[in-house]
């Protein structure tokens, strides 16, 4: 069981730069003129914050269904396409990327009843197919989302099965939308049973046995600005299979219990309803119900929202829960389901200096730690004894190490920046693990190198950055180089192979990743020490990055590219309006960057553990407009080429961000500098999960372009 808490995080680890060129060609050759830009009108409307008055002019781009808003939307896609297909060499680009992305990538499978699951994508197909096989037999196809739209935008965003693997529930998304259809199939025949549900939204399903299963969902809000749903409250569902959507019982949430964030699953022994429960990303309540027990009452372990726990495993009446209190970087806990107050806790795998995740399978428990931001994993009995060490190919990611109590058998995954995601197969019994599925990616590991480094911070903080090249790559500060990171809210950036990546580094060119405060890399310390009015540490360390990477001679401030997605596009947001002067080309991505009005946006109020909201005091608010990208848009100041990035679909950091980011941008940009400050609007597409392969293919080569072509530089297949 976990609970299941909707972050703003995207991993945009597909940032990139290119090869080398010692010769910057001057920006007015990769420049836009100031009366290219769409012209953006100016309201009137104001807010007041404890007494001080801010402008907001731009207030009517939130609403993205106006008229006046889609207009504005097509003509700033059209100067940026306009822009881009001035990039000759792009196409030199997207057929290297083409090339080196067609290789057959497959999942980690996992066992259903009599068969076993698995997705593969061919190479170059928008969407995974999920196959199956029953033994020996030939595999066949279960599911196949290409099928689901003509362009590849629909795709499938979950399937879970009942107990005995006869049913199962899958959920569609369109154009990259939160908001979910929910199909359910007889496994057996493929064949829809019952009628479909809609409107689901941040929600895992559960099944109860295969009467029914357990949803999450909240009231689908009218068409139109992005503030529809600013004060939904998340609620938790029962569908019974055979009845309508509309006599779904209520189980916990609603009026009665008004929480942002609710998920329930049963445990895998059928035996409990586990419902955890919060207001915002950090913290949880967690509740019980006994199935077994006609009218059970739901029971409290624990109410608050100062900790988080999950409950990861159940058997024999006893509850394995990780958790955080008293231990920020967690511990591993069992307790009696008939009494698990806190109280009645037995620590099993106590907390160390490393952060801590458990999976289960095989009535084992697998540790797995975060050390310096890569991978260690350990196997445990369920009385807590270690039993041994897993051995892992070297210094990367591992992930999985999860499957039912009878299994014999897992699968896990490994990565690093230089070792493509491949698949093992691992015997509990043994402890051996053996190749299962290897990519034939064309790429010689051996070629390149990653190496971690420690840089200072401005405070004096000591933060890891993992920096992967060519070999022989010269220190000549002249290094066409990618700057990546996160920060926020306790999302661990771990090494991950990226085909994206090898465009960029076959040619010379040096991906840097920054292990900012704000994530989970070293625990909750780490964590809290970047949120609400600690948060510039982040943009300090992510500049004190970009400096060290400077001052290292790896590259130079005219070779400089940095980005982040999210939450790292605020942060990128917020490091190009402090320090315009340190970097070329910035990526701000589905950026959170109004930071007043962030709250009032969908999901936007779940966010305040990690920001705070303008409203909560003067101090508050006096430290968010400080930063708040919108609002430090500066005239007077030459800011590096900028390409903001959006989709229409995104309903969780909702696109306003980004057009009241390059409206206020592009007014300033125009009156100093030549360097271009676009925006990029995909259409059919969210906040960047189930995007079809042509789609980010297109996206990567947009980037490449952009970077390279305000660098001075160009691209050369090597």
């Amino acid at each position: 069981m976990r609970k299941i808490v909707p972050i703003i995080a995207l991993f945009y680890m597909v940032q990139q730069s290119f090869a080398q060129n010692t010769t910057v060609i001057s920006a007015t050759l990769s420049g836009i003129a100031a009366d290219a830009y769409p012209e953006t009108s100016k309201g009137n409307v104001t807010d007041t914050f404890f007494g001080k008055v801010v402008a907001d002019p731009y207030r009517w781009l939130e609403d993205d269904m106006s008229e006046e808003t889609k207009a504005w939307v097509k003509r700033q896609n059209m100067v940026t396409n306009t822009y881009l297909d001035s990039i000759k060499f792009r196409d030199k680009i997207k057929e290297r990327l083409t090339e080196l992305w067609n290789y057959e990538k497959f999942s980690a499978p996992f066992k259903e009843g009599e068969y076993t699951y698995f997705y593969k994508n061919d190479g170059l197909q928008n969407q995974s197919v999920l196959y199956r096989q029953k033994g020996s037999a030939t595999p066949e196809i279960f599911l196949n989302p290409n099928d689901f739209s003509k362009d590849g935008t629909t795709s499938l965003a979950g399937i879970d099965f009942s107990k005995d693997g006869t049913l199962c529930a899958f959920q569609i998304s369109e154009g990259g939308s939160d908001w979910r259809k929910v199909i359910v199939l007889d496994a057996k025949t493929r064949k829809q049973v019952g009628d479909t549900l809609y409107d689901v939204k941040f929600s895992g399903l559960s099944w109860k046995g295969n009467d029914g299963f357990y949803y999450s969902s909240y009231d689908k809000p009218k068409e139109g600005s992005a503030l529809s749903g600013m004060t939904q409250m998340h609620k938790l569902y029962y569908h019974k299979m055979g009845t309508k959507q509309s006599v779904d019982v209520l189980v916990f949430g609603g009026e009665a219990q008004p929480r942002r964030y609710v998920s329930g699953g049963v445990t895998e022994d059928q035996q409990y309803l586990v419902i955890s429960a919060a207001n915002a990303t950090y913290g949880n309540e967690l509740y019980i119900k006994d199935l077994n027990t006609p009218d059970a009452p739901i029971r409290t372990i624990v109410t608050g929202f100062d900790n988080e726990q999950d409950i990861i495993y159940a058997e024999d009446g006893k509850l394995y829960i990780l958790t955080n209190q008293g231990a920020p970087n967690r511990k591993l806990v069992v307790t009696d389901a008939a009494n698990p107050a806190p109280a009645n806790w037995k620590v099993l795998i106590p907390e160390t200096k490393f952060p801590l995740s458990v999976s289960t399978c095989g009535r084992k428990l697998f540790a797995q730690y975060l050390k310096d931001a890569v991978s260690q994993v350990y196997q445990y009995d369920l009385n807590g004894k270690q039993e041994r060490t897993i051995q892992l190919p070297g210094l990367g990611t591992a992930g999985g190490f999860g499957g039912k109590r009878d299994e014999k058998e897992l699968y896990y995954s490994y990565t690093s920046y230089i070792y493509p995601s491949t698949i093992f197969r691992y015997d509990i019994a043994t402890g051996k693990s053996a190749v299962y599925k290897k990519p034939n990616v064309k790429f010689d590991p051996s070629l390149y190198e990653s190496k971690q480094v420690f840089y200072t911070s401005k405070d004096g903080t000591k933060v890891p950055m993992i920096i992967t090249y060519k070999k022989g790559m010269q220190k000549n500060s002249k290094n066409a180089t990618m700057l990546y990171g996160y920060g926020g809210f306790n999302v661990s950036l771990t090494p991950s192979f990226s085909i994206s990546n090898l465009v960029f580094m076959e040619n010379g060119g040096i991906y840097a990743v920054a292990n900012l405060r704000g994530g989970g890399e070293y625990g909750d310390e780490w964590h809290n020490a970047g949120t609400k009015m600690k948060k510039q540490n982040v943009f300090d360390d992510f500049i004190a990055a970009a400096e060290y990477l400077i001052s290292e001679k790896y590259t130079d401030k005219y070779h400089l590219a940095i980005s982040g997605g999210s939450n790292g596009g605020l942060l990128v947001g917020a490091c190009i309006t402090q320090r315009p002067d340190l970097y070329a080309v910035a990526f701000p991505a589905v950026g959170v960057l109004d930071m007043l009005r962030y709250h009032k946006f969908t999901a936007g109020a779940g966010w305040a553990y990690d920001y705070g909201t303008a409203n909560d005091s003067k101090e508050m608010f006096e430290y968010l407009l400080k930063y708040s990208p919108v609002h430090n848009a500066k005239p007077g100041t030459a800011y590096p080429a900028t390409m903001i990035m959006t989709a229409d679909h995104d309903d969780r950091v909702v696109p306003a961000h980004s057009f009241k980011f390059a409206a206020a941008m592009q007014a300033v940009q125009r009156e100093t500098t030549a360097n271009p400050m676009l925006i990029r609007i995909e259409t059919k597409a969210g906040h960047g999960a189930g995007k079809p392969t042509a789609m980010i293919i297109q996206e990567q080569v947009d980037k490449w372009g952009f970077m390279l072509y305000n660098m001075g530089l160009s691209y050369n297949k090597k």
